[in-house]
């Protein structure tokens, strides 16, 4: 007699909880952190507030849960060392364009401390690691990651947050020619003391 394995379905409380996180990005992304609240969050969800707070504790707890975000970095090691710059601006650009979550993120970290931590720990841990894979000074990895950083939130956060017409205004194409030699001198131009 052989023996079947059970089947497994996935708990309620998880098909609840991916409702939330799905419910909260859209709001969040549409809303931002501000706006958006625990009640709409859960209306969208369709299910009660107090299921919000159980899960997740707090606005603040949802958001980092909703924040989840991998920059999705390219190889550096495979982009020959002259397009570093140029490859990272377009890759940028295409995941602001195609993920709310970031937008959402970046929205939220302008105001909130929790929001805030969030952002700099995506961008630390993720662009740092892909900074240093590429064979950069060990003493200068963070600088240079750091750098490309805020070359990035701060194009973001005008064409994106802000909205300032000539960041909206130019096409992708512009911003890489405009961008790019800037973030290729952060990542392989000479320190000078």
């Amino acid at each position: 007699m052989t023996e079947t394995a059970p089947r497994t379905q996935p708990r309620r409380s998880d098909t609840t909880r991916a409702a939330i996180l799905r419910a909260a990005r859209e709001r969040f992304a549409a809303d931002g952190y501000e706006r958006a609240t625990i009640r709409a969050i859960a209306a969208d969800a369709k299910i009660d507030p107090s299921m919000v707070m159980r899960y997740y504790g707090s606005k603040e707890g949802l958001f980092a849960a909703a924040a989840e975000f991998d920059l999705r970095l390219p190889d550096l090691t495979a982009v020959p060392a002259g397009q570093l710059g140029e490859t990272l601006v377009r890759h940028f650009l295409t995941r602001w364009e195609g993920d709310e979550t970031l937008v959402a993120l970046l929205r939220a970290a302008s105001t909130n401390p929790g929001a805030a931590e969030r952002m700099r720990g995506i961008f630390a841990d993720q662009l740092t690691a892909a900074v240093a894979t590429f064979g950069t000074d060990p003493a200068t990895t963070a600088r240079r990651a750091g750098l490309v950083a805020s070359q990035i939130l701060g194009l973001a956060f005008t064409r994106y947050i802000v909205r300032l017409p000539p960041m909206v205004d130019l096409a992708p194409e512009e911003l890489v020619s405009w961008i790019a030699p800037t973030l290729q001198r952060y990542l392989t131009g000479r320190v000078e003391n």
